[in-house]
């Protein structure tokens, strides 16, 4: 995916205010502009520079699109780096293109911005109030929250940052910083929102605040895997333990529990532990996956031993590839 350098595109620098960016946009886009442009590239510059102004004339989208860094060069290879848009508090609301339509933005817009991305689509401000219709509720916020699974599993609370861009009197975008405790509730999974009540944009004329809807996302575990209420594990058993069976002790996040290991048990084979996943109504389980390991051989009387297996066990695993 090619980067954008939007600020390169509008002419102007990196602390450009919102004034700036507006008069560099109307200047370049009347001279571009396909109905009345004799340059040959005319269409696409004009699309360029309706991208680029899009983003940079929003603070929040300005504001992520900075958090990306000014080490990026236009043309260059870029993926989005790991978490780049957490902790990041926007308003959502979702995007206009200069021509009307989502199709004449680049794949590095719809990637950062577009429907499926943390900064677009959103959520529909709500309007309402007295007589008159003059109070005007404030606008719904939305932000990333990344918590443990342990969390999820026991409930807890978690002290987040949330950056907030705003304009300044200078017409510069700025960003504040504000703190929020938030209590996990148990049973939370991957991707569900955690609503807080008047914690948005405050309203106009007498208007009640929006609300922050917090993504849940979880941190990677050393242990498990989650999918949806369930938990995975692999779990590492001897060569003796799966040809005879054996009674082992699995962990869970709720403790170790006794499971069995049946006999003639093979590497990748899926047990169930019913109930031991995230918590819920009903809970999700926990999928136990065998891995079969050897031991090493790393003495001679530890040989030995493998050679005698090889004669007293003769056994072909690939026997059934044929010739």
């Amino acid at each position: 995916m090619e980067y954008k350098d939007y600020y390169k595109i509008l002419g102007v620098k990196r602390d450009a205010s919102q004034d700036e960016i507006k008069r560099a946009y109307r200047k370049l886009a009347r001279k571009y502009h396909p109905d009345v442009s004799k340059e040959a590239n005319a269409e696409e510059r004009f699309k360029e520079l309706g991208e680029a102004y899009e983003v940079l004339k929003d603070p929040e989208k300005r504001a992520a699109y900075d958090r990306l860094g000014s080490n990026w060069q236009s043309g260059q290879d870029f993926r989005p780096p790991p978490g780049w848009d957490s902790g990041f508090e926007f308003s959502g609301g979702g995007f206009t293109g200069a021509r009307g339509g989502e199709g004449d933005f680049s794949d590095f817009f719809e990637n950062m911005f577009g429907a499926g991305s943390p900064f677009g689509g959103g959520f529909r401000q709500r309007t309402g109030g007295a007589r008159g219709g003059f109070r005007v509720r404030g606008e719904d916020h939305h932000a990333k929250v990344t918590i443990r699974l342990e969390d999820a599993y026991h409930g807890g609370e978690k002290l987040i940052r949330l950056d907030s861009p705003q304009v300044d009197h200078q017409g510069r975008v700025v960003t504040t910083t504000r703190s929020l405790r938030v209590r996990i509730p148990p049973g939370v999974t991957e991707g569900r929102q955690i609503r807080l009540p008047k914690q948005g944009s405050p309203g106009t004329a007498g208007g009640e605040a929006g609300d922050l809807y917090l993504e849940v996302h979880f941190e990677p575990h050393s242990l498990y895997h989650p999918e949806g209420k369930d938990l995975y594990l692999n779990l590492p058993i001897t060569p003796w333990e799966a040809a005879l069976g054996a009674k082992v002790k699995v962990p869970t996040l709720g403790g170790r529990v006794g499971m069995s290991i049946p006999a003639g048990s093979r590497s990748g084979q899926k047990l169930r532990l019913r109930g031991r996943g995230i918590p819920g109504k009903p809970p999700g389980d926990q999928y136990v996956i065998l891995e079969i390991m050897t031991p090493p051989a790393d003495t001679d009387a530890k040989r030995d031993f493998y050679k005698k297996m090889a004669l007293e066990m003769p056994f072909d695993p690939r026997a059934h590839l044929g010739d």
